[in-house]
């Protein structure tokens, strides 16, 4: 499966778990009911994946954490937010980098419409080996 087919089913649970749930709940809310919502639907999904920093060559344990991973393909950062900062859309371009990832998707449920709220980030770095390794 594609990183646009994944987000394609990703941005639809999530609009239909709006629709039943609607704005002003915790983050961890959304996580879980979405977690649940996708492996509902046959996708692999990961939660609160550790996201070590590599400096140096020294492993700095941040305490950073993938809110999800949707079939090791695409990161999911959930906010619930009165809006969305130029800061969440650097922290989530910083996981993909960090995880040599291609797509994201940063959804704040805190929104009369979702679609408001579902922003597309693309990880222009992302590198990949022609080997297949």
């Amino acid at each position: 499966m594609t990183e646009n087919e994944i987000s394609y089913k990703v941005i639809g649970a999530a609009i239909e778990l709006h629709k039943n749930l609607g704005p002003g709940l915790l983050e961890s809310v959304y996580e879980n009911a979405l977690a649940y919502d996708l492996r509902e639907a046959g996708l692999d999904v990961k939660q609160q994946i550790p996201m070590p920093l590599i400096y140096k060559e020294v492993n700095m344990d941040n305490g950073y954490r993938l809110d999800l991973l949707i079939e090791n393909k695409v990161i999911i950062e959930i906010k619930s937010v009165e809006s969305i900062a130029p800061v969440h859309f650097s922290q989530t371009l910083t996981y993909l980098k960090l995880s040599n990832t291609k797509l994201g998707l940063l959804i704040n449920f805190n929104t009369d419409k979702l679609k408001d709220g579902i922003h597309r980030i693309v990880n222009n770095l992302y590198f990949f080996s022609l080997s297949g390794s």
